[in-house]
């Protein structure tokens, strides 16, 4: 009988304690992998941000047709700028109201400001778009001008945390997974002794019998890290469902759930960690 035989049989005898630990396990991955989740679509937020090319002009309320006239002329024959539109108080309610936000449906054309859409041509418009809307918010019909490159950073930076918080969260997953795997492990050979001791009267080596236990604890990783991730699947699709076009209205990008490779990654790390776990304990166990 090989290994996968072996341990396939020995998870199905002690399942409930198998089921306990992939549990114990999926809880801790969950926290990683919602973490990575996050920092995923921060990460989508802020590129699409800063590659926007993108400026709001917002207009005076007292401003004139000949006054929008003339900024929107010079905005045209400025190098680089691909298109200007004219977004009107009343367009900018009935766009922001077909999100379905009854608030914002009930609120006065008079509370959302006109503005000039700008759109430039290519990515490395960060310089140009400062320099334009230092000019622009130098005119009298222009009450300020959002370029979005604040934001960007301000994204940068909790990114940053974000990468942080999930290596330290790693960290903290790998310190569970450890405990948990080793914990069952010592149970599982505590209630196999006798298999054990009829193995070793046979002749069977340390790594004969400790390689069905080693796999036994990759199967606990992998599947507790699978069940994580299809977890925070189920809860992604929820909020999605409920809240992607207030959010992709909001952040300019849909949400995104993890890429495949992180997902495949997440699970390989359960499996690695499973397995590594289950081979120091049962060498610590089996003397060798």
């Amino acid at each position: 009988m090989n290994a996968f035989d072996r341990a396939f049989r020995g998870s199905r005898g002690d399942w409930r304690l198998h089921g306990l630990s992939v549990f114990s396990v999926a809880v801790a991955f969950v926290c990683l992998a919602a973490t990575l989740l996050v920092v995923v679509n921060v990460n989508a937020v802020r590129g699409a941000w800063a590659r926007t090319g993108r400026a709001s002009v917002y207009l005076d309320p007292a401003v004139t047709e000949p006054q929008v006239a003339a900024i929107d002329r010079a905005l045209r024959a400025t190098e680089g700028v691909t298109s200007v539109r004219f977004v009107s108080s009343e367009d900018a309610r009935r766009e922001l109201g077909a999100s379905g936000d009854a608030l914002v449906a009930a609120l006065p054309a008079e509370a959302f400001p006109a503005s000039l859409e700008v759109s430039l041509a290519d990515d490395a418009a960060a310089a140009r778009l400062a320099r334009m809307a230092s000019q622009l918010a130098a005119l009298p019909a222009v009450t300020g001008v959002e370029t979005y490159q604040a934001w960007s950073e301000r994204l940068g930076a909790l990114l940053d945390r974000g990468y942080a918080a999930a290596a330290l969260l790693a960290l903290i997953v790998l310190a569970a997974v450890v405990s948990v795997v080793s914990s069952t492990m010592r149970l599982v050979l505590a209630r196999r002794r006798i298999e054990i001791e009829v193995l070793k009267l046979v002749g069977a080596t340390d790594a004969y019998v400790r390689r069905p236990f080693v796999l036994e604890g990759a199967g606990q990783g992998a599947l507790g890290a699978l069940a994580a991730v299809a977890l925070v699947g189920l809860l992604y699709a929820i909020v999605r469902s409920s809240l992607d076009g207030q959010l992709g209205l909001l952040l300019g990008t849909p949400l995104t759930f993890l890429p495949w490779t992180i997902a495949a990654a997440l699970v390989a790390l359960g499996a690695a960690i499973g397995a590594g776990a289950a081979h120091l304990s049962l060498r610590r166990l089996l003397g060798s």
